[in-house]
């Protein structure tokens, strides 16, 4: 056995884990021994102690500190598992609901991304506190996987970031990457070791407080800014004020990606892939593992590519045409996403009898509704529909290469005394449903109209005709 003077570079928590010579643990917070308990009592690792050293790290304590279900347990959790892990970044809660359909365990949040989605503006610090809170409230609260938020530079200093943590882990998320920055968004300055230092204790002696496991990221900006060197010091020195995982920004190289991952080996490090014009080389996710890192985040690749679509559809639009039907989902596939399913499912444990809501007996087919009254009297006229969408859909309507994909019908019923009881616009590929709402639409091919007049403009007249009732009903093609 190596003597403990082969050990005294590595903080506390590493010292433990290297003597164990087994895979990384991350501690709960505040449960990792101190240096003095390490050097000053003997340390057995016997199977039944390696069993109790894992018990500690997965059971909580007395005071709540480390939440079974919380985000940063899954994080922390995920982060046992071999293999290096990919976190694409995202910046809404759709983004983020995509990515947890596509099966990555977690995700991450970039300012970047955020600023330009929410405010469209750069990120140079023009972003607030607040937004940044509420956007990621927003996305932690559509999905299940754990999401480590971008804090940057906690909006100030130690004090900014104690509250830039505390909101962070109110808002639910499992982890919150803080940078040495001097300033969010602006130039690679960056704040000397000393304060860079204080705003990793300060995110600790946050998350005691709140009495939370929020995973801490440290990042710095010195390699850029200083040296390399500078960048590992500040490395060594945040995994000694308590930070769980650790990130270097702008290397350049394999070789200094490799130099990283060996400042405190079992210490997780997280690569940032900058997809456009950073630094550090773009390499393929099992050579990032081979190199030595746990996590890897791409900041870029979903804002870049929803920005390049939004602009491709728009020039079609301009240009007279529709986006090419194999660049968009079908609506089915978008309810899915949304999980429209999900929601009927629900909807119908509370839905009301509708023998319940029946009136009187006598009504016209399109509901109960007062109408609008004249000048010398108020009066009941025959009701306007209050209508809902149907959910039977054609599935030949919903053929995305129809010609009458993009249009819809405009449907006005005149009531015979002269008051308008109806006026929708109904989409194409709803078209099945449409008697539903007005039965004497029945027969009718509408399908076959639109698309005998599917090169027509907007406005143009289909059908105009009175039913039994003496209701003139009138057909649009919009």
């Amino acid at each position: 056995m190596a003597s403990l003077s082969s050990y005294t570079s590595f903080p506390p928590r590493v010292l433990l884990l290297h003597r164990q010579q087994s895979k990384p643990i991350l501690f709960p917070p505040d449960s990792t021994p101190s240096i003095r308990q390490l050097y000053t009592k003997p340390i057995s690792f016997s199977r039944r102690s390696r069993v109790a050293i894992n018990a500690t790290a997965a059971a909580s304590d007395s005071s709540g500190n480390s939440n079974p279900s919380s985000p940063a347990k899954k994080l922390r959790e995920i982060m046992q598992s071999p293999g290096v892990l990919q976190g694409p970044c995202c910046f809404d809660a759709l983004s983020a609901k995509l990515v947890e359909r596509a099966g990555f365990p977690y995700c991450l949040t970039t300012r970047f991304a955020i600023s330009a989605a929410r405010v469209g503006l750069p990120d140079k610090g023009l972003i607030s506190y607040g937004e940044m809170i509420d956007q990621g409230q927003q996305i932690t609260q559509a999905v299940s996987i754990p999401v480590i938020g971008d804090g940057g530079n906690g909006f100030g200093n130690a004090m900014n970031v104690k509250r830039t943590v505390k909101g962070y882990i109110r808002a639910g998320f499992a982890g919150i990457i803080i940078n040495d920055q001097v300033s969010s968004g602006g130039e690679r300055g960056v704040v000397s070791r000393e304060e860079a230092v204080m705003r990793v204790k300060a995110a600790v002696d946050a998350r005691r407080e709140c009495g939370s496991d929020i995973v801490i990221v440290a990042q710095t900006d010195s390699r850029e800014a200083v040296s390399l060197e500078e960048s590992f010091s500040r490395a060594r020195a945040f995994t000694d004020a308590g930070a769980d995982v650790l990130s270097v920004d702008s290397l350049v190289s394999r070789e200094e990606m490799k130099s990283f991952c060996n400042v405190y080996p079992l210490v997780p490090k997280l690569a940032n892939m900058l997809e456009t014009g950073g630094k550090i080389p773009m390499l393929n996710p099992l050579e990032i593992e081979e190199i030595g890192y746990k996590l890897v985040a791409y900041p870029v690749s979903l804002i870049g590519v929803s920005i390049q679509a939004m602009q491709d559809a728009l020039l079609a639009i301009k240009g007279g045409r529709i986006p090419s039907p194999g660049s968009m989902p079908s609506i089915e596939e978008i309810e899915g996403i949304l999980g429209y399913d999900t929601y009927r499912e629900e909807e119908k444990r509370y839905a009301i009898s509708s023998s319940s809501n029946r009136g009187s007996s006598s009504s016209s087919v399109y509901g109960n509704q007062r109408v609008a009254q004249d000048e010398s009297k108020q009066r009941v006229e025959d009701p306007v529909v209050e209508v809902m969408v149907p959910e039977v859909v054609s599935n030949e309507s919903r053929n995305p290469f129809s010609r009458i994909w993009s249009r819809s019908l405009r449907i006005k019923i005149i009531g015979r005394d002269g008051f308008e009881k109806l006026d929708v616009r109904i989409p194409a590929g709803f078209l099945e449903g449409v008697t539903n709402i007005v039965p004497a639409l029945g027969g009718v091919n509408l399908k076959q109209l639109m698309d005998d007049a599917a090169d027509e403009v907007g406005g143009k007249l289909l059908l105009d005709f009175k039913d039994t009732a003496g209701d003139r009903i009138q057909v649009f093609l919009e």
